[in-house]
């Protein structure tokens, strides 16, 4: 869970569907912040039972938590104003979650963009569409899953897809792949998402997440078979390429091993690739699962992985009722065309566009 139970709290007070009862009493509420403070808590959630009815007692815990605190609150009603406390619940927590990052991060871009003399930046949100900066840092769970988010509109929007019967967009990042589906020209959308088990109840582009990307480690589990994430190896030291000081075996190190990205590539035209050490990375997995040497060991990391995102295509497709060789394939991310032809071929997928 997002939040761990020493650092859930309660409050006397009660609301009904009908209303207000039993008002929050401020002293509590101060008491409260005071062992919030001692915690040292970087954000605070607020979910009241019924707050969704009347917001008053909520409102009263926000209004002094941020008087006596220097940090976001979250509060349910302005979060996920709606019934079905598990959900509303959630969805605010992980909106408290995010928040000090995403004020961190989104405030650097205003300043930057300041003292650069351009207009203030408009920040893609998990609908498909942009809110100014302030909306964001207010609200910072409608970013969740934004970024593939903004490549399934992209592709809605720029590609032809009259001669199919939709497109099936393949984001594959450092740490995870991402799908949905175009029908219509239109991108799928949902209000009932869940990440990694957790329900995130705001408008949201339908996206199927996978922890399979370029940094997914590659490992062997009890029973001697070949895994790949969902476990990353991050941006540092990440892959054994890098030449950051990682040592474990990536599916990037699998496809410089396997020369799909080749030994002279200079990534971002600076970072230079280490091949040894990615041999080296995979050699060990090698003795770890019985295969015959690195460039084995990189076949089965980049069949597994593939085969791992081949079954999130299925699930938006096949699943659903859709016929994926009616779709087309159309791929992004810094890894996703380098998958695309494998998954398309192995999909039967009838067009393939691929994009960077």
């Amino acid at each position: 869970p997002l939040v761990p139970r020493e650092r859930r709290f309660e409050l006397t007070e009660r609301t009904t569907g009908e209303g207000l009862e039993t008002p929050v009493d401020p002293e509590d509420v101060r008491e409260l912040a005071a062992t919030l403070r001692d915690e040292d808590v970087e954000a605070v959630a607020v979910s009241l039972l019924h707050a969704y009815a009347d917001p008053e007692n909520e409102a009263t815990v926000a209004e002094i938590l941020r008087e006596e605190l220097d940090v976001p609150v979250s509060t349910s009603h302005e979060v996920l104003a709606e019934f079905r406390e598990f959900e509303r619940t959630s969805t605010t927590a992980v909106d408290a979650y995010v928040r000090p990052a995403i004020d961190r991060y989104v405030g650097r871009l205003v300043e930057e963009s300041e003292d650069a003399g351009v207009p203030a930046p408009r920040i893609m949100q998990a609908n498909g569409g942009i809110a100014d900066p302030e909306t964001v840092r207010e609200h910072a769970v409608t970013t969740t899953l934004s970024g593939p988010a903004a490549g399934v509109v992209g592709a809605a929007a720029t590609v032809d897809d009259d001669a199919v019967e939709g497109l099936v967009t393949f984001d594959m990042g450092g740490t995870s792949s991402d799908v949905s589906l175009v029908r219509d020209g239109e991108a799928e959308r949902t209000t009932d998402a869940e990440i990694d088990g957790i329900p995130i109840r705001t408008p949201m582009v339908d996206v199927n997440t996978v922890g399979a990307g370029g940094g997914s480690i590659a490992w062997v589990d009890a029973g001697g078979a070949l895994r790949v994430g969902p476990r990353s190896s991050g941006a540092e030291p990440g892959p054994a390429c890098y030449g950051k000081g990682g040592t474990e075996p990536t599916v990037t190190d699998a496809n410089v091993v396997l020369g799909y990205i080749g030994p002279e590539t200079a990534l971002g035209g600076e970072m230079t690739l280490d091949v040894e050490a990615a041999r080296d990375a995979l050699e060990g997995l090698a003795d770890e699962a019985g295969l015959d040497g690195a460039l084995e060991a990189a076949r089965g990391v980049f069949r597994v992985a593939n085969a791992t995102m081949t079954r999130t295509i299925r699930s938006v497709t096949v699943e659903r009722g859709h016929d994926p060789r009616e779709f087309a394939l159309v791929a992004f991310g810094g890894a996703g065309p380098m998958h695309a032809a494998a998954l398309a071929d192995s999909l039967e997928v009838c067009l393939l566009y691929t994009s960077l």
